[in-house]
Protein backbone atom coordinates (compact mmCIF):
# COMPACT_ATOMS: atom_id res chain seq x y z
CA UNK A 1 0.00 0.00 0.00
CA UNK A 2 2.87 2.53 0.70
CA UNK A 3 4.49 2.08 -2.27
CA UNK A 4 1.80 2.12 -4.53
CA UNK A 5 0.87 5.71 -2.33
CA UNK A 6 4.65 6.89 -2.88
CA UNK A 7 4.14 5.72 -6.87
CA UNK A 8 0.86 7.61 -7.18
CA UNK A 9 2.46 10.87 -5.31
CA UNK A 10 5.10 10.91 -7.78
CA UNK A 11 2.53 10.63 -10.83
CA UNK A 12 0.82 13.23 -9.33
CA UNK A 13 3.76 15.91 -8.89
CA UNK A 14 4.61 15.49 -12.85
CA UNK A 15 1.30 15.84 -14.10
CA UNK A 16 1.03 19.33 -16.14
CA UNK A 17 -1.67 21.65 -15.80
CA UNK A 18 -2.61 21.16 -19.66
CA UNK A 19 -4.33 18.18 -18.24
CA UNK A 20 -6.31 19.71 -16.83
CA UNK A 21 -7.21 21.81 -19.45
CA UNK A 22 -10.22 19.87 -20.64
CA UNK A 23 -12.49 19.84 -23.89
CA UNK A 24 -15.88 20.83 -23.56
CA UNK A 25 -16.97 17.18 -24.43
CA UNK A 26 -15.25 16.57 -20.70
CA UNK A 27 -17.33 19.07 -18.84
CA UNK A 28 -18.61 17.74 -15.23
CA UNK A 29 -16.08 14.86 -15.21
CA UNK A 30 -15.60 13.88 -11.96
CA UNK A 31 -12.45 12.39 -12.21
CA UNK A 32 -10.90 16.05 -13.37
CA UNK A 33 -12.35 17.29 -9.71
CA UNK A 34 -10.57 14.15 -8.08
CA UNK A 35 -7.97 14.34 -9.63
CA UNK A 36 -7.64 18.22 -8.99
CA UNK A 37 -8.34 18.18 -5.75
CA UNK A 38 -5.44 15.69 -5.14
CA UNK A 39 -2.64 17.41 -6.82
CA UNK A 40 -3.90 20.09 -4.60
CA UNK A 41 -3.10 18.26 -1.65
CA UNK A 42 -0.97 16.49 -2.39
CA UNK A 43 2.18 17.86 -1.15
CA UNK A 44 0.37 18.98 2.26
CA UNK A 45 -0.90 15.84 3.56
CA UNK A 46 2.01 13.60 2.04
CA UNK A 47 4.57 15.92 4.24
CA UNK A 48 2.70 15.90 7.37
CA UNK A 49 1.87 12.65 7.04
CA UNK A 50 5.69 11.35 8.09
CA UNK A 51 6.09 14.81 10.32
CA UNK A 52 8.46 16.22 7.53
CA UNK A 53 5.56 19.47 6.72
CA UNK A 54 7.63 22.16 8.13
CA UNK A 55 11.03 20.67 6.71
CA UNK A 56 9.69 21.12 3.31
CA UNK A 57 7.03 23.25 2.90
CA UNK A 58 8.27 26.72 1.36
CA UNK A 59 6.73 29.52 2.61
CA UNK A 60 5.91 32.59 0.54
CA UNK A 61 4.77 35.73 1.58
CA UNK A 62 3.88 38.81 -0.17
CA UNK A 63 6.17 41.74 -1.25
CA UNK A 64 4.14 43.77 1.48
CA UNK A 65 4.84 41.28 4.48
CA UNK A 66 5.63 42.67 7.82
CA UNK A 67 5.28 39.58 9.80
CA UNK A 68 6.72 36.58 9.74
CA UNK A 69 4.25 33.92 8.30
CA UNK A 70 6.15 30.58 9.29
CA UNK A 71 4.71 30.20 12.55
CA UNK A 72 1.29 30.54 10.75
CA UNK A 73 1.56 28.96 7.53
CA UNK A 74 1.65 25.43 8.08
CA UNK A 75 -1.46 25.04 10.22
CA UNK A 76 -3.05 27.18 7.45
CA UNK A 77 -2.14 24.27 4.41
CA UNK A 78 -3.54 21.67 6.62
CA UNK A 79 -6.76 23.20 8.18
CA UNK A 80 -7.97 24.74 5.12
CA UNK A 81 -7.10 21.22 2.97
CA UNK A 82 -8.89 19.20 5.53
CA UNK A 83 -11.97 21.44 5.12
CA UNK A 84 -12.00 20.86 1.72
CA UNK A 85 -11.69 17.38 1.18
CA UNK A 86 -14.20 16.00 3.94
CA UNK A 87 -17.02 15.48 2.70
CA UNK A 88 -14.85 13.40 -0.27
CA UNK A 89 -13.54 11.83 2.62
CA UNK A 90 -16.64 11.25 4.37
CA UNK A 91 -17.42 8.36 1.75
CA UNK A 92 -15.75 6.16 2.86
CA UNK A 93 -13.70 3.87 1.21
CA UNK A 94 -15.46 1.21 -1.24
CA UNK A 95 -14.22 -1.26 -4.08
CA UNK A 96 -13.80 1.43 -6.78
CA UNK A 97 -10.56 2.97 -8.06
CA UNK A 98 -11.44 6.15 -6.12
CA UNK A 99 -12.91 4.18 -3.06
CA UNK A 100 -9.62 2.60 -2.79
CA UNK A 101 -8.00 6.30 -3.55
CA UNK A 102 -10.43 7.58 -0.74
CA UNK A 103 -9.08 4.82 1.24
CA UNK A 104 -5.43 5.93 1.62
CA UNK A 105 -6.25 9.77 1.66
CA UNK A 106 -8.34 9.13 4.63
CA UNK A 107 -5.12 7.48 6.54
CA UNK A 108 -3.08 10.03 5.23
CA UNK A 109 -5.33 12.61 6.94
CA UNK A 110 -5.95 10.61 10.21
CA UNK A 111 -1.72 10.45 10.31
CA UNK A 112 -1.51 14.18 9.83
CA UNK A 113 -4.18 15.10 12.33
CA UNK A 114 -2.03 13.49 14.85
CA UNK A 115 0.89 15.22 14.43
CA UNK A 116 -0.27 18.37 13.78
CA UNK A 117 -2.09 18.05 17.36
CA UNK A 118 0.54 15.99 19.19
CA UNK A 119 2.84 18.41 21.21
CA UNK A 120 5.87 15.70 20.69
CA UNK A 121 5.31 15.52 17.74
CA UNK A 122 7.78 17.52 14.94
CA UNK A 123 4.62 18.73 13.16
CA UNK A 124 3.08 19.68 16.28
CA UNK A 125 1.09 22.97 15.02
CA UNK A 126 1.09 26.79 16.75
CA UNK A 127 -2.85 27.33 17.92
CA UNK A 128 -2.41 29.91 20.31
CA UNK A 129 0.27 32.15 19.19
CA UNK A 130 -0.90 35.53 17.74
CA UNK A 131 -4.01 35.78 15.91
CA UNK A 132 -3.75 33.65 12.74
CA UNK A 133 -3.96 30.05 14.65
CA UNK A 134 -7.51 31.34 15.26
CA UNK A 135 -8.38 31.53 11.55
CA UNK A 136 -7.16 28.26 10.58
CA UNK A 137 -8.04 25.94 13.58
CA UNK A 138 -11.67 26.96 12.43
CA UNK A 139 -11.31 25.01 9.16
CA UNK A 140 -9.68 22.05 10.39
CA UNK A 141 -12.82 22.23 12.95
CA UNK A 142 -15.05 22.67 10.06
CA UNK A 143 -13.32 19.70 8.02
CA UNK A 144 -14.09 17.24 11.46
CA UNK A 145 -17.64 18.76 11.44
CA UNK A 146 -17.89 18.07 8.14
CA UNK A 147 -16.13 14.07 8.37
CA UNK A 148 -17.82 12.92 11.47
CA UNK A 149 -17.23 9.22 10.61
CA UNK A 150 -13.91 8.73 8.41
CA UNK A 151 -12.35 11.18 10.48
CA UNK A 152 -13.20 11.97 14.06
CA UNK A 153 -14.60 8.55 14.64
CA UNK A 154 -11.42 6.87 13.19
CA UNK A 155 -8.92 8.62 15.54
CA UNK A 156 -8.00 6.91 18.58
CA UNK A 157 -9.15 8.69 21.77
CA UNK A 158 -5.39 10.13 22.88
CA UNK A 159 -6.10 12.09 19.53
CA UNK A 160 -9.31 13.39 19.98
CA UNK A 161 -7.96 14.62 23.14
CA UNK A 162 -5.39 16.04 21.52
CA UNK A 163 -7.52 17.96 18.75
CA UNK A 164 -10.22 19.11 21.34
CA UNK A 165 -7.11 20.53 23.54
CA UNK A 166 -5.74 21.90 20.47
CA UNK A 167 -8.91 23.97 19.51
CA UNK A 168 -9.58 25.08 23.07
CA UNK A 169 -5.75 26.72 23.03
CA UNK A 170 -7.87 29.42 20.63
CA UNK A 171 -9.80 30.70 23.38
CA UNK A 172 -7.49 32.65 24.17
CA UNK A 173 -7.46 34.78 20.81
CA UNK A 174 -9.50 37.66 20.44
CA UNK A 175 -11.09 37.65 16.53
CA UNK A 176 -11.69 40.71 14.99
CA UNK A 177 -15.35 42.20 14.75
CA UNK A 178 -15.96 40.61 11.42
CA UNK A 179 -16.40 37.32 9.84
CA UNK A 180 -13.80 36.37 12.41
CA UNK A 181 -16.26 35.77 15.13
CA UNK A 182 -17.44 32.83 13.17
CA UNK A 183 -14.19 31.32 13.63
CA UNK A 184 -14.72 30.99 16.99
CA UNK A 185 -18.36 30.44 16.84
CA UNK A 186 -17.23 27.23 14.43
CA UNK A 187 -14.68 26.27 16.81
CA UNK A 188 -17.05 25.94 20.04
CA UNK A 189 -19.60 23.64 17.56
CA UNK A 190 -16.94 21.72 16.93
CA UNK A 191 -16.22 21.06 20.57
CA UNK A 192 -20.34 20.94 21.44
CA UNK A 193 -20.75 18.65 18.59
CA UNK A 194 -17.20 16.07 19.74
CA UNK A 195 -17.20 16.55 23.80
CA UNK A 196 -21.13 17.82 24.21
CA UNK A 197 -20.31 21.39 26.38
CA UNK A 198 -18.59 24.28 24.84
CA UNK A 199 -18.96 27.94 25.28
CA UNK A 200 -22.39 28.66 23.97
CA UNK A 201 -21.71 32.18 24.12
CA UNK A 202 -19.43 32.63 21.69
CA UNK A 203 -21.64 31.04 18.99
CA UNK A 204 -24.57 33.10 20.08
CA UNK A 205 -22.36 36.13 19.78
CA UNK A 206 -21.08 34.99 16.42
CA UNK A 207 -24.52 34.40 15.21
CA UNK A 208 -26.55 36.97 16.52
CA UNK A 209 -24.17 39.43 15.35
CA UNK A 210 -24.43 38.17 11.26
CA UNK A 211 -28.00 38.71 12.11
CA UNK A 212 -27.12 42.35 12.45
CA UNK A 213 -24.65 42.64 9.79
CA UNK A 214 -27.56 40.79 7.14
CA UNK A 215 -27.44 43.67 4.65
CA UNK A 216 -30.26 41.84 1.90
CA UNK A 217 -29.89 40.13 -1.41
CA UNK A 218 -28.14 37.22 0.34
CA UNK A 219 -25.41 39.21 1.72
CA UNK A 220 -23.65 39.50 4.78
CA UNK A 221 -21.14 42.44 5.67
CA UNK A 222 -18.18 41.56 7.19
CA UNK A 223 -18.82 43.44 10.20
CA UNK A 224 -21.04 45.96 10.10
CA UNK A 225 -20.10 47.28 6.61
CA UNK A 226 -20.28 46.31 3.33
CA UNK A 227 -17.33 44.76 1.31
CA UNK A 228 -17.11 43.67 -1.72
CA UNK A 229 -15.06 40.75 -2.16
CA UNK A 230 -16.24 36.84 -1.84
CA UNK A 231 -15.63 36.47 2.31
CA UNK A 232 -19.74 35.65 1.58
CA UNK A 233 -18.66 32.53 0.43
CA UNK A 234 -14.67 32.29 1.68
CA UNK A 235 -16.01 32.13 5.35
CA UNK A 236 -19.48 33.57 5.94
CA UNK A 237 -22.27 31.70 4.46
CA UNK A 238 -20.28 28.33 4.51
CA UNK A 239 -19.60 28.07 8.48
CA UNK A 240 -23.51 29.71 9.46
CA UNK A 241 -24.55 26.83 7.59
CA UNK A 242 -21.64 24.41 9.64
CA UNK A 243 -22.09 25.67 12.58
CA UNK A 244 -26.25 25.52 12.58
CA UNK A 245 -25.76 21.59 11.49
CA UNK A 246 -24.67 21.00 14.89
CA UNK A 247 -27.19 23.55 16.52
CA UNK A 248 -29.58 20.91 14.87
CA UNK A 249 -27.95 18.39 15.79
CA UNK A 250 -27.49 19.13 19.53
CA UNK A 251 -31.14 20.89 19.55
CA UNK A 252 -32.05 18.77 22.59
CA UNK A 253 -28.94 19.78 24.99
CA UNK A 254 -29.53 23.65 24.16
CA UNK A 255 -32.77 24.18 25.21
CA UNK A 256 -32.07 25.63 28.68
CA UNK A 257 -30.00 28.62 26.75
CA UNK A 258 -33.28 28.87 24.07
CA UNK A 259 -31.06 28.45 21.12
CA UNK A 260 -33.96 27.66 18.85
CA UNK A 261 -35.53 31.40 20.35
CA UNK A 262 -32.85 33.16 20.31
CA UNK A 263 -30.75 32.78 16.47
CA UNK A 264 -32.68 33.15 13.43
CA UNK A 265 -34.31 30.30 11.45
CA UNK A 266 -32.10 27.57 9.85
CA UNK A 267 -34.44 28.23 7.00
CA UNK A 268 -33.76 31.54 7.18
CA UNK A 269 -30.21 31.18 6.95
CA UNK A 270 -30.08 29.01 4.32
CA UNK A 271 -32.67 30.96 2.13
CA UNK A 272 -29.93 33.37 2.08
CA UNK A 273 -27.15 31.78 1.33
CA UNK A 274 -29.32 30.11 -1.93
CA UNK A 275 -30.11 33.51 -2.83
CA UNK A 276 -25.96 34.72 -2.40
CA UNK A 277 -25.54 31.62 -4.85
CA UNK A 278 -27.79 31.93 -7.36
CA UNK A 279 -26.19 35.87 -7.80
CA UNK A 280 -22.65 34.21 -7.56
CA UNK A 281 -23.20 31.51 -10.32
CA UNK A 282 -24.22 34.32 -12.34
CA UNK A 283 -20.54 35.79 -12.30
CA UNK A 284 -19.17 32.99 -14.04
CA UNK A 285 -17.91 33.75 -17.50
CA UNK A 286 -18.46 31.43 -20.71
CA UNK A 287 -14.62 30.95 -20.57
CA UNK A 288 -14.78 30.32 -16.87
CA UNK A 289 -13.37 33.44 -15.74
CA UNK A 290 -14.74 35.82 -12.99
CA UNK A 291 -14.12 39.28 -11.19
CA UNK A 292 -11.26 40.08 -9.37
CA UNK A 293 -13.13 41.77 -6.94
CA UNK A 294 -11.54 42.42 -3.17
CA UNK A 295 -9.01 40.87 -1.40
CA UNK A 296 -7.84 37.16 -0.78
CA UNK A 297 -8.04 36.76 -4.54
CA UNK A 298 -5.17 34.59 -4.44
CA UNK A 299 -7.72 31.87 -2.64
CA UNK A 300 -8.73 31.20 -6.59
CA UNK A 301 -11.48 29.37 -6.76
CA UNK A 302 -12.30 28.69 -2.59
CA UNK A 303 -14.24 31.45 -4.16
CA UNK A 304 -17.13 29.42 -4.90
CA UNK A 305 -17.17 27.38 -1.89
CA UNK A 306 -20.97 28.11 -0.81
CA UNK A 307 -22.02 27.13 -4.86
CA UNK A 308 -20.37 23.67 -4.01
CA UNK A 309 -21.56 23.26 -0.50
CA UNK A 310 -25.19 23.89 -1.60
CA UNK A 311 -24.63 21.21 -4.41
CA UNK A 312 -23.26 19.00 -1.61
CA UNK A 313 -26.04 19.82 0.74
CA UNK A 314 -28.86 19.02 -2.16
CA UNK A 315 -30.07 22.47 -1.83
CA UNK A 316 -29.39 24.40 -5.27
CA UNK A 317 -30.88 27.28 -5.69
CA UNK A 318 -34.01 26.32 -7.52
CA UNK A 319 -33.12 27.81 -10.71
CA UNK A 320 -29.85 26.35 -10.91
CA UNK A 321 -29.46 22.64 -12.12
CA UNK A 322 -26.98 20.59 -10.15
CA UNK A 323 -25.59 19.88 -13.89
CA UNK A 324 -24.84 23.59 -14.58
CA UNK A 325 -23.26 24.39 -11.50
CA UNK A 326 -21.30 21.10 -11.94
CA UNK A 327 -20.02 22.70 -15.43
CA UNK A 328 -19.56 26.13 -14.48
CA UNK A 329 -17.14 24.94 -11.32
CA UNK A 330 -15.05 22.13 -13.66
CA UNK A 331 -14.72 25.57 -16.15
CA UNK A 332 -13.69 27.76 -12.87
CA UNK A 333 -11.20 25.35 -12.09
CA UNK A 334 -9.71 24.22 -15.68
CA UNK A 335 -8.91 28.08 -16.12
CA UNK A 336 -7.10 28.74 -13.44
CA UNK A 337 -5.55 25.26 -13.30
CA UNK A 338 -4.54 25.93 -16.80
CA UNK A 339 -1.97 28.62 -15.87
CA UNK A 340 1.50 26.91 -16.17
CA UNK A 341 2.71 28.09 -12.92
CA UNK A 342 0.19 27.59 -10.64
CA UNK A 343 2.33 25.16 -8.95
CA UNK A 344 6.31 25.16 -8.66
CA UNK A 345 8.46 22.86 -9.08
CA UNK A 346 7.90 20.68 -6.51
CA UNK A 347 3.67 20.78 -7.24
CA UNK A 348 3.37 23.28 -4.11
CA UNK A 349 0.68 26.37 -4.51
CA UNK A 350 2.05 28.99 -6.04
CA UNK A 351 0.75 32.70 -4.69
CA UNK A 352 -1.42 34.38 -7.55
CA UNK A 353 -5.03 34.64 -8.99
CA UNK A 354 -3.82 33.30 -12.41
CA UNK A 355 -0.15 31.24 -12.02
CA UNK A 356 2.25 33.18 -10.18
CA UNK A 357 1.35 36.78 -9.33
CA UNK A 358 3.20 37.35 -6.01
CA UNK A 359 2.10 41.34 -6.45
CA UNK A 360 -1.58 40.14 -5.64
CA UNK A 361 -1.07 38.72 -2.35
CA UNK A 362 -1.78 40.70 0.99
CA UNK A 363 0.39 41.11 3.54
CA UNK A 364 -1.44 38.39 5.45
CA UNK A 365 -0.80 35.72 2.78
CA UNK A 366 1.55 32.79 2.03
CA UNK A 367 1.59 29.66 0.79
CA UNK A 368 -0.65 28.01 3.25
CA UNK A 369 -3.34 30.64 3.15
CA UNK A 370 -3.60 29.84 -0.73
CA UNK A 371 -5.27 25.91 0.33
CA UNK A 372 -8.40 27.53 0.62
CA UNK A 373 -8.91 26.95 -2.84
CA UNK A 374 -9.71 23.41 -1.83
CA UNK A 375 -13.19 24.10 -0.73
CA UNK A 376 -14.62 24.49 -4.22
CA UNK A 377 -14.43 20.55 -3.92
CA UNK A 378 -16.87 19.99 -1.12
CA UNK A 379 -19.30 18.43 -3.82
CA UNK A 380 -17.44 15.85 -4.02
CA UNK A 381 -18.96 14.37 -0.65
CA UNK A 382 -22.37 13.64 -3.27
CA UNK A 383 -21.85 9.92 -4.48
CA UNK A 384 -20.70 9.51 -8.44
CA UNK A 385 -24.69 8.35 -8.98
CA UNK A 386 -26.46 11.75 -7.61
CA UNK A 387 -27.85 13.85 -10.56
CA UNK A 388 -24.77 16.34 -9.80
CA UNK A 389 -22.51 14.31 -10.98
CA UNK A 390 -24.28 12.04 -13.61
CA UNK A 391 -26.68 14.37 -14.72
CA UNK A 392 -25.77 15.00 -18.89
CA UNK A 393 -23.81 18.47 -19.33
CA UNK A 394 -25.45 21.60 -19.23
CA UNK A 395 -24.70 25.54 -19.80
CA UNK A 396 -24.52 27.71 -16.78
CA UNK A 397 -26.44 31.02 -16.99
CA UNK A 398 -23.81 33.15 -18.72
CA UNK A 399 -23.07 30.49 -21.17
CA UNK A 400 -26.66 30.33 -22.02
CA UNK A 401 -27.47 34.22 -22.29
CA UNK A 402 -24.15 34.72 -24.50
CA UNK A 403 -24.66 32.37 -26.88
CA UNK A 404 -28.45 33.62 -27.07
CA UNK A 405 -29.87 30.12 -25.72
CA UNK A 406 -33.72 29.86 -25.10
CA UNK A 407 -33.31 26.94 -23.40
Amino acid sequence: MKIKLLLFFCYLQFIPNSTFAQSNKKEGNRTFFVNAMIKIANPVLRYLSTNELKKNMPVAVSSKQVVDRTQFAHLEAFGRTVSGMAPWLELGPDATNEGKLRAEYIQLTLKCIKNATDPNSADYMNFSEGGQPLVDAAFLAQGLIRAPTQLWGRLDQKTQKNVLDALKQTRKLTPFYNNWLLFTGIIEATILKYEGEADLVRILYALNKHKEWYLGDGVYGDGPEFHWDYYNSFVIHPMLLDIYSVINEKKENLKEWRFPETVEKYDVILNRAKKYAANQEKLISPEGTYPPIGRSLTYRFGAFQILSQLALLNQLPAELTPSQVRCALQAVVEKQMSAKDMFDNEGWLTIGFYGYQPEMAEKYISTGSLYLCTEVFLALGLKPESPFWSDPASDWSQKKIWSNSKK
